[in-house]
């Protein structure tokens, strides 16, 4: 057997109407070290394909009720299929049917009578550059995520909160829905740096950043590392009353991680103070709007007291503030 331990992972579905080719194909790739699943048409294929998940398809250009030409196509239509590279097997050896495969999706192709060494080659080829480029897009993917991700404390970073604000912003705007932003300030957290000193400041920005990352629960919301001390919460489909429920909760969960803070002018233990605020964007309105009136309502917070949660809440035409 010439099987590595590697092909032997791999699976084929094999697509031919005629079970004698079906037969020749399974042996010969199995002689190869590959798992196989067969189908006798496109129907069957697309069934087998949505089951199996195969890493390659051999598939007979021309069968009863749905041909390889049409399977291709509707193979493309599927999320999950990019990955799966197609093989076409065809008597037609003809400048237009070669032109039609490759059209519909298909990597590459063999003809009939079938020259086996050129099969093993092509399907051996076409399955490595399939591993290749999942993994170059895992790893464009991985890059990707860490240019967006604060280093410390693995939320995303200033970047990535302009962008999303921005993106959610210009979306709420055309649906006329209401989009809350939450800043967010450690208390005396310069005091805590000079006090216990930066490495212990870092372990302290991690302790709240997952605090607040726990509570932020939808996918649609975003919890950023805002600057030094500093985090900022968007929630997209908002209104001041959620914001209310999340601010308070932040608030309630840095008390609760109960990090000693001997300096601290407000209370034993590390605390925030939070300003938020909630808009509906307007036509003729800046995203800078929400942003200085989320600032407003932390500085608002800061000037009471420090340890709590202060709303700025922005309506078209009014400005509300308590």
């Amino acid at each position: 057997m010439n099987a590595t331990a590697q092909e032997s992972q791999f699976l084929v579905l094999i697509v031919d109407d005629e079970p004698f080719i079906r037969m020749i194909l399974r042996h010969f790739l199995e002689r190869e070290g590959y798992k196989i699943v067969e189908a006798q048409n496109g129907r069957e294929a697309l069934t087998a394909f949505n089951q199996q998940h195969p890493d390659i398809i051999l598939l007979d250009a021309i069968m009863p009720d749905m041909d390889g030409f049409e399977c291709c196509t509707q193979l493309e239509l599927l999320d999950c299929s990019k990955h799966t590279p197609v093989l076409m097997i065809t008597g037609l050896e003809d400048q237009e049917s070669v032109d039609r495969a490759f059209a519909v999706g298909a990597m590459d192709y063999v003809t009939k009578p079938i020259h086996w060494p050129v099969l093993r080659q092509r399907v051996k080829r076409l399955i490595e550059q399939s591993q290749l480029q999942q993994k170059l897009e895992t790893v464009n993917l991985e890059l990707q995520r860490l240019v967006t991700i604060d280093g410390l404390t693995q939320v995303a970073n200033r970047r990535r909160f302009e962008e999303y604000l921005d993106q959610e912003w210009q979306r709420l705007k055309r649906e006329q829905r209401p989009l809350s932003l939450i800043l967010c300030d450690v208390d005396f957290f310069k005091l805590y740096n000079d006090t216990y000193g930066h490495r212990v400041g870092d372990r302290c920005l991690q302790e709240i950043a997952k605090a607040i990352k726990d509570i932020i629960k939808r996918p649609s919301d975003l919890v950023a590392r805002y600057g030094g001390e500093e985090f900022a919460v968007i929630l997209p489909n908002t209104d001041t009353e959620g914001a209310t429920h999340i601010a308070e909760e932040i608030c309630h969960a840095v008390r609760t991680l109960a990090i000693p803070h001997q300096n601290s002018q407000v209370s034993p233990h590390v605390t925030i103070s939070v300003g938020f605020t909630t808009e509906i964007p307007q036509l003729d309105s800046n995203l800078e709007e929400i942003i200085a009136a989320a600032d407003r309502a932390l500085y608002q917070a800061k000037a009471a007291g420090r340890d709590r949660f202060v709303q700025n809440i922005l309506l078209p035409k009014s400005k509300n503030s308590r």
